[in-house]
């Protein structure tokens, strides 16, 4: 076992954030809430990023306070004093993680299908070798690359909204044909734009100075995108009528093209491999801490500790990399992917449960940053976000809330496993000794 290198500043923690949140996601996502709300669409991006803030505002707190590699299993270690309930949590963060790396290397070459017809399976496989290579080189390496492929990405949106300038007040942006049922409705699909901002935290052990940088970073990344997210709204609605962006599968694109024709779609497809290739680096880097942190707590095998002399956790890249080409080798894994969501919401109410117990726990235990609002030891923002996150779960696919259950399940058994080979081993030692 050995150290990760410290090699991340602020700068490269927030883009590793907005690059994450942005991802593909918004690209078609946008349409889909446009049809919704219609012109009001902005403000359903505003309402997520509300939403979304108060779990990062737990993730803020803990990360200074708890600043380790396998952050979400740390946290949990730390409340509740067993392995257990770590375990499943690590469990359910690796297993999303390593289904959406498969799903994301696929949308990849679904793009790339439309240049040259290339092998969905073959070319996911070599995109996941090639960027796990990548995280084999160093993290620092990993996070240049982040930079770039996030500033690329963004790009595409802020040319969005720089087209749109001429087009602006064209429209009654307060027009929407649900009112705010239909908001409120259209939030809970956009909260998934802002997912990846809790990958910062594994990135602790990695960044120079975490205490300080994470939750600086956890803000900004959320800040930032709910920004750009916002004034991405704000023009497409100018460009595009929003019933036709309801309709379409391309919306950005479509937008895009009232402006700068046919040859934006090109231009557009071209980003979006950037943003996807960036999704899965991120996946990549943020699955093979999480590895590393629980073999280095004894919760998995300590030879999955293994760190290279560049500060990678070699061995942990290696077995995501494979557990991702594997599941890739299903050729249609939609249907196992929408666990993922599933599987981030349950993750989001252990961690703010986690916040609150901390509170009353450990009161001593605190770093630089603390949420605000307080009744007594009792932290309404974690509260906030518990209930939020155990809010949006019955507003998911109830087929992808039982595989989810079903994951769970098999998560729970291998951690009683664990405890009750633990318990042997103790109780031989216990044998021996006497």
């Amino acid at each position: 076992m050995g150290e990760l290198a410290r090699k991340i500043g602020l700068f490269g923690l927030t883009a590793s954030g907005i690059g994450t949140i942005l991802g593909a996601g918004i690209y078609a996502l946008i349409g889909r809430a446009a049809g919704v709300t219609g012109n009001s669409v902005w403000a359903s991006f505003l309402l997520g990023a509300f939403i979304s803030s108060f779990t990062g505002l737990s993730y803020a707190e803990l990360s200074s306070a708890i600043p380790k590699a396998a952050a979400e299993y740390s946290y949990t270690k730390e409340a509740f004093g067993n392995r257990q309930a770590p375990f499943l949590v690590g469990w359910i963060i690796f297993f999303t993680g390593t289904v959406s790396v498969s799903t994301v290397a696929m949308g990849f070459v679904g793009y790339l299908n439309g240049f040259f017809g290339t092998p969905i399976v073959l070319t996911s496989v070599i995109l996941v070798i090639l960027l796990s290579s990548v995280s084999f080189i160093g993290i620092e390496e990993s996070s240049r690359l982040n930079v770039l492929f996030t500033l690329i990405e963004a790009s595409g949106l802020v040319l969005i909204v720089i087209l749109a300038v001429p087009y602006l007040g064209r429209v009654n942006y307060f027009e929407t044909p649900s009112g705010l049922p239909g908001i409120l409705r259209a939030s809970v699909l956009i909260f998934f734009a802002y997912l990846g901002f809790e990958d910062i935290v594994n990135l602790s052990e990695e960044s120079k100075n975490p205490e300080r940088d994470v939750p600086k970073a956890l803000i900004f990344s959320v800040v930032i995108t709910a920004i750009l997210y916002v004034l991405v709204a704000i023009a497409v609605v100018s460009l595009v009528d929003w019933q036709e962006l309801g309709l379409s599968s391309y919306p950005i694109a479509l937008a895009a093209s009232k402006s700068l024709g046919q040859s934006a779609f090109v231009a557009m497809s071209i980003i979006a491999l950037f943003a996807t290739s960036n999704t899965v680096l991120i996946l990549l880097i943020v699955n093979s801490r999480m590895i590393y942190g629980m073999a280095r707590d004894g919760s998995l095998p300590n030879g999955l500790a293994r760190v290279s002399q560049r500060g990678a956790p070699w061995v942990a890249i290696l077995v995501t990399m494979i557990m991702s080409s594997l599941f890739v080798f299903l050729g249609n894994i939609e249907f196992v992917a929408e666990v993922t969501n599933f599987g981030t919401f349950i993750i989001f109410a252990t961690v703010n449960l986690s916040a609150i117990v901390l509170r009353y726990r450990k009161p001593s235990l605190r770093g630089r940053f603390r949420t605000p609002l307080t009744i007594g030891r009792m932290p309404l923002v974690p509260l906030a976000g518990l209930l939020s996150s155990g809010l949006l779960i019955p507003q998911l696919n109830l087929n992808a809330i039982a595989l989810g259950l079903a994951v769970i399940l098999i998560g729970a058994a291998l951690a009683l496993a664990t405890k009750n080979t633990s318990q042997k081993s103790y109780d031989s030692v216990g044998e021996k000794g006497s």
